[in-house]
Formats: structure tokens, sequence, C-alpha cells
């Protein structure tokens, strides 16, 4: 299979109308057309075979996460999905694997009126990167630098399951149900929920604590987090409460939302938890002064093992 025989499979499984899409795949570059009033949100991951994605894990699978990580990056912002471009390298160009992979990703994109404009193909190592673009109306972007003193913290969903998951892997030990680890779902439409009443949000990928960080060091205040309030996946409940903390703390992989809200604002908690069917949290509160402290419902001071993933954290 040549390079231009799979850029027409991936181009013939994954091209589809869609709106403001005045030139799609096959010319240099594609021709997008952004609504008037609205303005262009762009993000862009990077997954590598091995670091981002278990060695055994099925192309559907692969297809849908590589979408998935930075359609949770338009839904922090508060944008709504639109166009994405897909740049493959493949060791050997398989058709049967780019035939699942492509599945994976339109499945989601479906879901989220994604079309696939373009990208690129090349040999080498498993390797994929995706660049998600999206549109918000202008001046209603979330932002990580707009926390206030007296915002809630809150989380959606349950969080630390994909790091035990991706644990019990790298330790040998068979897991059945891999979901959280290889199929998160981007909350895009919380996501657009939130502008207006949120004040600053940021997905979580690399743990909670140093996402968090983030929001505080751009917005220059601190933050308490209450560990007994953090939403438990089932693949935590039986570890003891330490261990389990320090999963949900520090994990990462949740693609999550983590956002502060005006307290004014708390009472529109309950109803998209009703309207998106999502479990929605309150972890703690923003303060001033810097840094995050975690302490359990008695008030016990808790130092998580570590603050979070970095990449090239391992190197002089």
């Amino acid at each position: 299979m040549r390079e231009f025989e799979l850029i027409r499979q991936i181009q013939q499984e994954s091209s589809v109308p869609g709106e403001g899409v005045k030139l799609g795949i096959g010319d240099d570059a594609a021709i997008l057309e952004v609504p008037r009033g609205k303005c262009l949100v762009a993000a862009t991951d990077t997954l590598n075979a091995g670091k981002h994605f278990p060695d055994d894990a099925e192309a559907f699978d692969i297809g849908h996460k590589s979408l998935a990580v930075n359609l949770s990056d338009l839904a922090a912002m508060g944008a709504a999905p639109r166009w994405a471009l897909l740049s493959l390298s493949l060791p050997e160009p398989d058709s049967k694997w780019v035939r699942s992979f492509t599945a994976g990703f339109r499945s989601l994109a479906q879901v989220h009126n994604v079309v696939l404009v373009g990208g690129d193909t090349t040999r080498g190592p498993l390797s994929i990167n995706v660049t998600a673009l999206g549109v918000v109306d202008a001046g209603k972007g979330l932002l990580r630098s707009d926390a206030q003193v007296g915002d809630l913290i809150v989380v959606s969903g349950t969080i630390g399951g994909a790091a035990r998951v991706l644990d019990l892997l790298q330790s040998g030990t068979s897991v059945r149900d891999r979901e959280l680890l290889d199929r998160p779902q981007p909350r895009v439409r919380l996501g657009q929920a939130l502008t207006g009443y949120a004040n600053a949000c940021i997905d979580l990928s690399d743990g909670l604590l140093a996402d968090l960080g983030h929001i505080l060091e751009a917005s220059d205040c601190a933050a308490q987090i209450d560990v007994s309030t953090l939403p438990v996946p089932k693949e935590l409940q039986n570890l003891e409460e330490h261990e389990r903390w320090n999963y949900q703390l520090a994990g990462g992989d949740d693609y999550e939302l983590l956002f502060t809200l005006p307290a004014k604002n708390k009472g529109m908690l309950d109803q998209w938890r009703e309207q998106l069917n999502l479990n929605l949290t309150v972890i703690g509160q923003i303060e001033e002064g810097e840094g995050v402290q975690c302490h359990t419902a008695d008030g016990e001071i808790f130092k998580p093992v570590r603050p979070g993933f970095e990449h090239f954290s391992d190197l002089d």
C-alpha cells in the first residue's frame, strides 16, 4: 500500500461535507470559513506508541483517543468543535489497521460534528498528531487566567481511574475494562454550558494538582482541596484512601474538566448535572496566596507522593 493509496483510504472513510468547509482533503491545504462573530480556537496533541497509549492498544481505540484528547482541550475553552487535521506516522502502511483507526476516529467525530479536512502521512514509529479547530463567541472563551478568590473548584466525572488501569497494565495485570484509559469522553457540551458562568477552566490530562496549578499560576491565586470529596471511579474503590488519593491527585489521563465557579452560580450545577447526565463535584475553593493545600475531611494535611505527570521530567 503506497502513500497516496493510504491518503485516499483515509479520505474515503473520513471525509464528509461539513459546515464552513469550502475545500477539504485533496489539495495543499483546506479552506475554512469562520462564522461572523466567532473566534477560531485551535488545539493540537501528539500521541506516541508506548507513551500515550499502551503498545497493545486497539487501532479503533487509538483513533478515538487521538481525537478525544484534542476535543477535550477545545471543551476547556468553551469551544464548539468543527474541523480536524490528522498527521499519521506508521511503521508500515497497514490497510486493516488504518481502517480500524479511522473507524474509531470517525465514530467520535460524528458525535461532535467534526469534519476531517486534511493532514499528512509518513513512514516512521507509530505516532499520531491531531489538530482540532473549533469556534467560540468572540470574547466568551474560557481561560485559565480568570479564577477569582472565593470561586468553588469543581471537577466533572470521576478521576484517577485511567491512571490505575495503566499501572495495572504496566505491571502485567490483565484488565477487562480499559475504557477510561482507551476511550476518554471529552466534555464538549459541558464546556459550552460553562461559558458565561465559570471563571476559569482546564482539562485534566497531567493530573489534578498539575493542571490546577496551571490555573493558579495564570490567575495568581491559591487553592484548598478536600481530598475526601474527590469523585471515585470503580477502579479505585477497593484501594486504601491514601493510595486512592494519590491516583486522583496526580494520576493524569482523565480528560475531565476542572473549573472554578463563582459561589453565586453554584445552583447551576444541579441544572448541568440533569441536562448533561454528568457527575459534577465541588472539591475545594480558590483562595489568596499561592500553591495548593490538600486536606482530609477532619482537617489533616495530605501530601501526595508526586505532583503529576510532566514530559522530560526524567531528563537532566
